[in-house]
């Protein structure tokens, strides 16, 4: 058997949970103490180490493997059909012999008598390689003629007249074989014993020629067939060595998916998953570069206007003026800050939304707490925010999700809320159920200046912003509040809340639809 050692230690990737590496580097070399405790440990090399297997050598030993092992059966098989071809001419020629001396078997005066004639002697004459021994009893066991040694038949075969019988047996010390009858010559009672006995030397040899003729022609035959084989391995995993090569030369930074025509139909399926991944790599490394360039865009407004107020302040007299200025430098930082804080949400909600992990959540008990947590923001702004609908869903209606990431939805939905409906607004947060179909649907409205129907699908759209209104923003909410919906299989919907009037107001419903139930298996 094939059998393959691998010494090249297995590194694992380094990073920790959600690390998404944006470029191949180099990895760093281990520490020297660390290097060197690796190679004196006593498992560096032993039944622990991790062993590159070799699909090729591993197809080539289960395919020789069993053709090795099958060989020696087969030479026994060929021995035993080679030893039962061999002893059947011969069984028949004993047969034969057998017959004849029997017919000289005669009666007279009522007593068997073996009367031995030319021909019969020509029949007991051995040749070069054999020996023919034969005897004959009569019914009361006394020796007639012939050898007296020869070994009478086993005890347990019972006497039958005129019939033929075959057995293998030794003769002074040599393997032979009998043929022996009973004759019902002259009392059908009392039958005489004809045996005729031959040495085994010829059939040996011609069982020896039959198994000659057949072992050396599969002793060259064996060795084409596993050239044969090594041959047909090294063609058919040939398209693997070529889909290496074409991904070996592709560069670091294309992320195309693998062709797909050209390969085994065995090896889609891996390439299917390999292509998958790229296609994620590149969602991921996409998310990131836009994160990048979104973040340089939006942080380079507000750090240009601390610089430039800190300039102003170090050059202000007044102390009422240098007031001023540090107030301006505060609301900046401020606005930096939530900048910083939104783009985190939303990268975190496009790019590990689908990693974090799920559990039941009520959203009646989420919305409470997010509307608990901005009232002192409500308060400073001078708007009336409250709760409304069910005060807690049903445990088995409650959706399967990550309670982060929506307590991080409704509170962008309540913040974009209560920042524009201004002083005197009124803000409603409110969870409705359809306990029959069990769709759960999250509301906010406002009674702010509301958004032209015409805007409703740019305003999801990262970093747009409604035309008319005088609100700091960044236009990341409902952009993270779409994001996050879609990683929970939700819909986004907004409409007015008051057609009628000059302030129609906004209301922002996310309606989360149940999985359907799986299909009852066949």
């Amino acid at each position: 058997m094939v059998w393959a050692i691998a010494l090249k230690r297995f590194e694992p990737p380094s990073g920790g949970r959600g690390d998404t590496p944006i470029a191949t580097a180099t990895p760093a070399e281990p520490p020297a103490a660390e290097d060197a405790e690796r190679r004196t440990s006593p498992f560096s090399f032993g039944l622990f180490q991790r062993e590159q297997r070799s699909l090729f050598g591993e197809i080539l030993d289960w395919m020789l493997t069993p053709l090795l092992l099958l060989w020696p059966l087969s030479l026994a098989l060929t021995w035993i059909v080679a030893q039962g071809i061999a002893n059947k001419p011969f069984d028949r020629a004993l047969e034969f012999n057998l017959q004849a001396l029997s017919q000289l078997v005669v009666v007279q005066d009522g007593e068997p008598v073996f009367a031995l004639d030319r021909q019969g002697r020509d029949l007991l004459r051995a040749d070069d390689t054999d020996l023919v021994y034969y005897q004959v009893v009569n019914g009361r066991g006394e020796h007639i003629s012939g050898e007296v040694d020869l070994p009478p038949p086993p005890l347990d075969v019972e006497p039958e007249a005129n019939r033929v019988r075959l057995r293998d047996d030794v003769m002074r010390g040599d393997a032979v074989r009998v043929a022996y009858t009973w004759l019902d010559r002259p009392d059908p009672l009392r039958p005489v014993l004809m045996q005729v006995a031959e040495t085994t030397g010829r059939r040996s040899t011609l069982a020896n020629e039959i198994i000659k003729g057949v072992m050396v022609p599969q002793f060259v035959i064996l060795p084409l067939a596993v050239l044969l084989v090594w041959l047909a391995l090294v063609r058919g995993i040939r398209p693997l060595s070529d889909l290496e090569q074409r991904i070996r030369a592709r560069r670091p930074d294309d992320l195309r998916p693998i062709e797909e025509l050209d390969i085994p139909q065995e090896v889609a399926p891996l390439v299917s998953s390999i292509n998958d991944l790229l296609a994620r790599l590149k969602v991921s490394l996409s998310t990131q570069r836009r994160f990048l360039a979104d973040a340089a865009h939006q942080l380079k407004t507000p750090l240009a206007g601390l610089r430039m107020q800190a300039e102003l302040a170090q050059r202000e007299a007044d102390p009422a003026g240098l007031r001023a200025s540090l107030q301006q430098i505060a609301r900046s930082a401020v606005r930096a800050n939530h900048t910083v804080s939104q783009l985190l949400a939303l990268a975190r909600a496009e790019t590990t939304g689908r990693a974090l992990p799920s559990e039941p959540v009520d959203l009646a008990r989420l919305v409470s707490g997010v509307v608990r947590d901005s009232v002192p923001r409500a308060l400073e702004h001078g708007v009336d925010l409250g709760v409304e609908g069910v005060e807690q869903v049903p445990p088995e209606m409650l959706i399967m999700g990550n309670p982060v990431l929506l307590q991080e939805m409704v509170r962008n939905l309540v913040d974009n809320a209560v920042a524009y409906s201004g002083s005197g607004g009124v803000v409603t947060a409110r969870v409705l159920i359809d306990r029959f179909g069990g769709v759960q649907v999250v509301q906010v409205e406002d009674n702010g200046p509301g958004i032209p129907h015409a805007e409703h699908s740019l305003v999801l759209q990262p970093f747009y912003r409604a035309l008319g209104t005088d609100v700091d923003g960044s236009g990341l909410g409902l952009a993270i509040v779409q994001e996050i919906a879609q990683q929970h299989g939700a819909t986004v919907h907004m409409e007015d809340a008051r057609p009628d009037k000059q302030r129609p107001g906004l209301r922002v419903s996310v309606r989360f639809v149940p999985p359907p139930p799986p299909e009852p298996a066949e």
